[in-house]
């Protein structure tokens, strides 16, 4: 099946199981263009103009006949159902412990950064056999995140985060677009995606472009925005952002949140939004004070922090 050129070649643990719903449903689709199709011609030519076919309307109703074209049609929609709802939710669920690669999309460019902080522009490397999460934003306006071959998509958005995920399978070179209509150079917002050994890709990213890492750069993120001085230690005036992420929070009007990442996104960009219980609003805004890139490195070093009591990573 994957040879052929109806689709590109599959290189992502997903891809096949992306191309069997794909057939499935294509196949589905030709059944019934076929059925519709034959009858009308059938039915054309028997009751032609000048025929001798009856055309005696009896009353007469099949009752067997139409619980076939109900129930039939019904259990295929259901099938087709659970199987596109099994196939999303597998491929919206993030895997534990994937390596996450930090993506921003602009006018008209996809910048990359690894986790120790070596930045790509429109080009991707990856090694095969990982699983990885990307966390995507816009500095501008919608863009998509397009891989063919991994069969992956995803809308990438100003003032949130997007994520999706994939496992490389093959090693080599592969497409990467933009789709969604993004300006008038819409079209040259490409790149490629290249997926290397495990080996090859350790040696590519310990190589001489190998930048600050991301932790060391959402560190100095963290003490030049002063947000050390009221969120470490015991500051009375904003909680310890130490082993915060994915924990439960309790805000001033009694409801709580889980701290994910577009909580600490809001919590950032407007932290009146969502009071942490015991703690006065005196945090500044700093919507339209930070670039997204940053953003998402400050964000992602608030999610590496230890708890300071357990030890343990958030």
């Amino acid at each position: 099946m994957n040879k052929l050129p109806l689709l590109p070649e599959q290189a992502s643990t997903i891809a096949p199981r992306m191309d069997v719903l794909f057939y499935g449903w294509l196949g589905l689709s030709i059944f019934f263009f076929v059925a519709v199709v034959a009858t009308i011609v059938y039915f054309s030519i028997k009751y032609r103009k000048g025929s001798k076919a009856n055309r005696v309307i009896t009353g007469e109703s099949s009752t067997a006949l139409e619980l076939t074209w109900t129930i039939i049609p019904l259990i295929m929609a259901i099938v087709v159902f659970f199987w596109s709802a099994f196939l999303y939710v597998d491929f919206t669920q993030m895997p534990e412990g994937a390596m996450e690669i930090l993506v921003t999309g602009k006018q008209w460019m996809w910048k990359i950064q690894h986790p120790n902080g070596k930045r790509e522009i429109n080009a991707l490397h990856v090694p095969t056999g990982v699983p990885i999460k990307l966390t995507m934003t816009s500095e501008d306006t919608i863009h998509s995140f397009f891989i063919p071959a991994f069969r992956v998509k995803k809308d990438v958005l100003p003032n949130r985060f997007s994520q999706l995920w994939f496992n490389a399978t093959k090693e080599g070179e592969y497409h990467l677009f933009c789709t969604e209509y993004c300006g008038t150079d819409h079209s040259r917002m490409i790149g490629t995606v290249t997926v290397m050994s495990p080996e090859r890709y350790q040696a590519w990213l310990a190589g001489a472009e190998t930048g600050v890492a991301v932790a060391s750069s959402g560190q100095k993120l963290f003490t030049k925005l002063g947000c050390a001085t009221c969120h470490t230690g015991t500051s009375p005036r904003g909680p310890s952002l130490a082993g915060v992420y994915g924990k439960e929070v309790k805000l001033q009007d009694g409801s709580t949140v889980i701290a994910d990442d577009e909580y600490i996104r809001e919590s950032i960009m407007n932290s009146s939004a969502k009071l942490v219980q015991g703690y006065p609003p005196l945090m500044p805004l700093f919507k339209n004070q930070i670039k997204e890139q940053d953003l998402m490195t400050l964000v992602n070093y608030i999610k590496s922090l230890k708890d300071e009591k357990s030890g343990a990573k958030s």
